[in-house]
């Protein structure tokens, strides 16, 4: 594809302008996720493109102004790129003078389903409406797919609720657009102001206030990066903000500023703030979680962690290899459609991804069990299971690891059970609790190495020293050879990293590597291991507020001395 070249498409284009919110990925609406799995062309602003591109289909044109978000660009502005969501494909410059309007029309007028992506909503962007005016000029069918605007989103997410039961009047202000008459009419109001400016302009905002009328005493807070793991407010007055930010060490910045929300009225009172700051409150808001597994494991794991407000951050430490000589599970598997076994056991999701591309390399689907019990050693096993056709005769009602399937697991009975034998597909080093389990019940096992477990390639060089250094505030270790593989390919976490570990033998482990368990699963599941996780982070929390210390995340400490290993 040429640098200019958009994708050919039907005589008639259509565009659609769509707001992609303030920054959190999931206040995306329905339909606007459904727009962009159907766009041939999506022209997206820098601020946005992350939020967006996860929901387009692949091989979509991708457009967008690559500018250096810090220096705060007008949106529409900037060098639009080309470039081709398939994950390989390099981006290709477009003429610097060919702006975000002219592609959308070009791609229209060529006959593509264009997206027209804008941070919050397109009826607050000015640029939008002179795009869709340009539409209309040329006969171009349009639609607008409302987004939720940043001065409605952000405030809600800071605990700052803009109207209550007694209909407190609200006015909205774009302090880089407002006249004098507007800031005479805001002051001379006693309801809430929201004021959409930036970091550095804030107590300017807040002294066109004061001399507006308000009272410099009138409560006031400023959200940065709302809506995101990186939102910070501070809580002040109009008189008093100026000094707020200067002890939080806010400093000014050459591009003029981040954009901020602030919240002008008692609605953003500190006390009432404290009470309704639901989403900074998470018990690890904004914590840098490192998960050390494979990618396929990482994904429910990393999406658990997001929900207690953590920003994870997967780093690959094995890589699942077929076995070196393929011919034992060859003959396991035509066992399965022979009747050989009674039983089969699966011990991880690995198991069940391994046994699955043998049967579709043999033509097989999940029939082949039919008449076999099948056993799972835990939900997530079970649930791999499920998405391949096979509801699972046994999981374990306690404890999800070997130990607990053999607590439920039936002797052989020779009058009940017409073959004694049990398939048990793993991985090479697997641990051998399970085979003598099984044979002191009175079975016979075909343990068979369905796939080798490597170690990984190290990370990026910046994820290395963000592990040593104490860029982490956590460590997730879903099992011994996590812990190894992580330390052998990136080193050792700082000693700042708060250490969680699934399971006894993953903590003597750590130990071993000279790491100090902090959190420890109560029993070895990776949703138990996470809810460890944010129970340790609220406990955290809540002693530093009892303290009257400030809430800081663990990699925000930096101790004199390394920490020494617990012995207790």
């Amino acid at each position: 594809m040429s640098p200019t070249t958009l994708p050919a498409g039907p005589e008639h284009g259509h565009v659609t302008f769509l707001g992609a919110g303030p920054g959190d990925p999931g206040l995306l609406t329905l339909r606007a996720v459904e727009a962009l799995a159907n766009a041939d062309v999506l022209v997206a602003e820098h601020d946005v493109l992350d939020v967006v591109r996860r929901h387009a289909r692949q091989g979509v044109a991708l457009v967008h102004t690559d500018a250096d978000p810090s220096s705060d660009p007008a949106p529409g502005t900037g060098t639009p790129k080309l470039a081709v969501v398939d994950g390989t494909s390099k981006t290709a410059a477009v003429p610097g003078e060919r702006d975000a309007a002219h592609l959308v029309m070009e791609a229209a007028r060529g006959g593509r389903r264009v997206v027209r992506a804008v941070p919050g909503d397109p009826g607050l962007d000015t640029y939008a409406a002179e795009e869709m005016l340009a539409c209309a000029a040329e006969g171009v069918p349009f639609e607008v797919v409302p987004g939720i605007a940043a001065a409605v989103g952000v405030p809600a997410y800071a605990g700052v609720p803009l109207r209550d039961a007694e209909g407190t009047d609200v006015r909205f202000v774009d302090a880089r657009t407002a006249t004098e008459r507007c800031w005479a009419e805001v002051g001379a109001s006693d309801g809430t102001a929201v004021v959409s400016t930036t970091l550095d302009a804030v107590a300017a905002a807040a002294g066109e206030l004061v001399s507006a009328g308000r009272k410099p005493d009138t409560p006031l807070s400023v959200t940065v990066a709302g809506t995101t793991t990186r939102q910070r407010t501070w809580t002040a007055t109009l008189g008093t903000i100026a000094q707020t930010l200067k002890q939080a060490k806010v400093l000014p910045s050459p591009q003029g500023g981040r954009p901020v929300i602030a919240v002008v009225g008692e609605r953003s009172a500190p006390a009432r703030r404290n009470q309704l700051a639901w989403f900074e409150s998470k018990p690890l808001f904004g914590w840098k979680v490192l998960v050390p597994r494979t990618k396929e494991q990482a994904a429910s794991l990393s999406d658990q962690l997001r929900s207690y407000g953590a920003v994870p951050h997967e780093v690959p430490t094995i890589a699942v290899e077929p076995p070196r000589t393929p011919q034992q599970m060859e003959r396991a598997v035509k066992g399965l459609v022979t009747g050989r076994y009674e039983w089969i056991a699966f011990t991880s999701v690995n198991a069940v991804k391994a046994v699955r591309e043998k049967f579709e390399e043999y033509g097989l689907d999940a029939r082949a069990f039919a008449g076999i019990k099948v056993a799972a050693v835990g939900e997530q096993t079970a649930q791999a299971l499920v998405a391949f056709g096979v509801k699972p005769d046994l999981v374990p009602s306690g404890e999800q690891s070997a130990a607990g399937l053999l607590e439920d697991w039936p002797p052989y009975d020779p009058v009940f059970d017409p073959i004694d034998r049990v398939f048990l597909p793993r991985a090479d080093i697997a641990t051998e609790t399970l085979v003598a389990g099984l044979i002191e019940l009175g079975w016979e096992v075909d343990d068979v190495t369905a796939y080798r477990t490597v170690r990984a390639s190290p990370p990026p060089a910046e994820t290395r020293e963000a592990i040593k250094g104490g860029g982490f505030d956590a460590v997730l270790f879903t099992s011994s050879s996590t812990v190894r593989n992580l330390v052998g390919i990136a080193g050792k976490p700082h000693n700042v990293t708060v250490i969680a570990c699934i399971g006894p033998a993953t903590a003597k482990t750590a130990e071993e590597h000279g790491l100090r368990v902090d959190v420890m699963a109560p029993e070895p599941s990776v949703l138990r291991l996470a809810e460890a996780l944010a129970d340790f982070g609220a406990k955290r929390r809540a002693t530093a507020i009892e303290a009257g210390d400030p809430v800081t995340r663990p990699s925000e400490r930096r101790p004199g001395s390394r920490r020494r290993r617990s012995t207790t």
